[in-house]
């Protein structure tokens, strides 16, 4: 049997020369950990009916109750939960008690300490409330992310996410200070401008931003502080908040352009956490302890194994978790999973994000994220800016062919350089992606810098639903 006390830290921080902040559960066997997350499952699906009324009914509804999962099979017979259902829930409760914590909340009003937020750029937006205990929970796994990529007490760590009620905003730096680790949470109000001058004022170790944003700082730094941005001294940059990171041609131009080892990771205020390690092969899942991962198909929401290579929809259930636990919950990120020995050693799952299920064209048959285009557009750099839009007359997710990009030509590039680069990235597009596009070129600088996450697609004005 493994303790559940090992699952988070509270004795003094590990030694710097240790590789783990917890070693204990970090180094657990798959079936190990799973057996920890079933030991775990029971008691947090007991809580969940018993303090949420919304959970009762959902469970009820689909006539499985607590007692009847005795499997992950059975398991698996609960329903999808989706931020729509969130959505829902959080209206019924201010129309029935005045307050939106009626939903999936399930501990008491008193023991809520904290708040987050989507969003909201699709609608109205979903509220997470978090317990002392889940704040703690949150912390342990920022705690892991920062430790196994090498930051530790004394570093600095420049943030330049959105702070507002974003979920990866007040969690994150209270996960680097939890580590030990000094955090100057910029934000990205005060935009390029007011960011890069704090990289100058603090002289960060670590820079924490979206891949697009961290490429707009690159071209922005010689204009600003009249030096490139790699000469500041950062050394490690985690990208967040937009798939990227794990590009290759991405992490090259953000290695190049920042001087800094580069790690994708993914985890705000919640129990989902990953980050990628020297291999590059994936984000290793490091919070199996309070999290179950699985994949489902998109659309049927059929299961799908956890193989080496899988692909699907990714859905989430929390464990030991009080305030508002996730119950099989879809944030809508399409995932492909590794299972195969990482080159680092360390055990568990991998897995990347592949895009948004939301987010996902449908061209001539074809399945195209706009985070795939991103990636091979930034091989082409510094002939292009890596800025570009998936232009459609009408929202997706049917594109009528050919799909049409408008993508930034690079500064300085020869007007006779186009044919032949346009060329080379429609060759690209086809081998890798299986589209060919139709590319209307425009110059550097045209297209808006994204400072928060990147918005890749545009409706023509006047396209139905626009």
């Amino acid at each position: 049997m493994i303790p559940d006390r090992v699952t988070l830290r509270t004795d003094r921080p590990p030694r710097p020369s240790d590789r783990l902040w917890n070693a204990g559960v970090e180094t657990l066997s798959q079936d190990r950990l799973r057996e920890l997350q079933w030991r775990r499952l029971g008691p947090q699906l007991r809580y969940v009916y018993d303090r949420s009324p919304y959970y009762r009914d959902r469970l009820d509804g689909a006539g499985v109750r607590p007692g009847d999962v005795r499997c992950w099979d059975d398991f698996a017979r609960i329903p999808v939960l989706t931020k729509e259902d969130l959505r829902q829930a959080q209206d019924g409760s201010l129309e029935r008690l005045g307050h939106p914590f009626g939903g999936i909340t399930c501990a008491p009003r008193d023991a809520i300490v904290r708040v987050n937020a989507t969003s909201g750029t699709t609608g109205t937006p979903t509220l997470y409330t978090l317990t002392a205990h889940d704040v703690a929970v949150v912390n342990e796994m920022h705690a892991r992310k920062y430790w196994r990529a090498g930051v530790r007490p004394g570093n600095v760590v420049l943030q330049a996410l959105s702070l507002s009620m974003f979920t990866g905003g007040l969690p994150l730096s209270q996960g680097i200070m939890h580590l030990g680790a000094a955090v100057v949470p910029v934000g990205v109000d005060g935009g390029a401008r007011r960011v890069l001058e704090f990289c100058r004022l603090t002289r960060p170790d670590a820079l924490v931003a979206t891949p697009s944003f961290a490429l707009h700082l690159v071209e922005r730094c010689p204009g600003v502080l009249g030096v490139p941005l790699r000469e500041l001294g950062i050394r490690w940059f985690f990208a967040a908040g937009e798939p990227g990171g794990s590009e290759l041609a991405v992490r090259q131009a953000l290695e190049e352009g920042l001087g800094a080892r580069v790690f994708d990771h993914t985890g705000g205020g919640h129990a989902f956490h990953g980050i990628t390690c020297h291999a590059h092969d994936g984000m290793h899942f490091v919070s199996g302890d309070h999290c179950v991962m699985e994949l489902v198909t998109p659309g049927s929401r059929a299961p799908v194994a956890l193989d080496d290579g899988a692909e699907g929809e990714l859905v989430v259930t929390f464990l030991a978790w009080e305030g508002g636990p996730f119950l099989r919950m879809s944030f809508g990120d399409v995932v492909r999973v590794r299972t195969a020995p990482c080159p680092c050693g360390l055990p568990g799952l991998r897995f990347a994000i592949v895009g948004r299920a939301d987010d996902m064209l449908l061209v001539k048959g074809v399945n195209l994220f706009p985070a795939a285009v991103h990636g091979v557009l930034a091989a082409f750099v510094p002939r292009v800016t890596g800025q570009f839009r998936i232009v459609l007359p009408r929202p997706g997710p049917r594109v009528d062919t050919p799909l049409r990009l408008r993508v930034e030509q690079g500064e300085g590039l020869a007007r006779g350089a186009v044919p032949g680069l346009e060329a080379e990235i429609v060759e690209a597009m086809r081998s890798r992606l299986r589209v060919r596009p139709a590319i209307e070129w425009v110059p550097a600088g045209s297209l808006p810098r994204p400072e928060h996450k990147a918005r890749w697609v545009e409706v023509e004005p006047g396209g139905a639903g626009s």
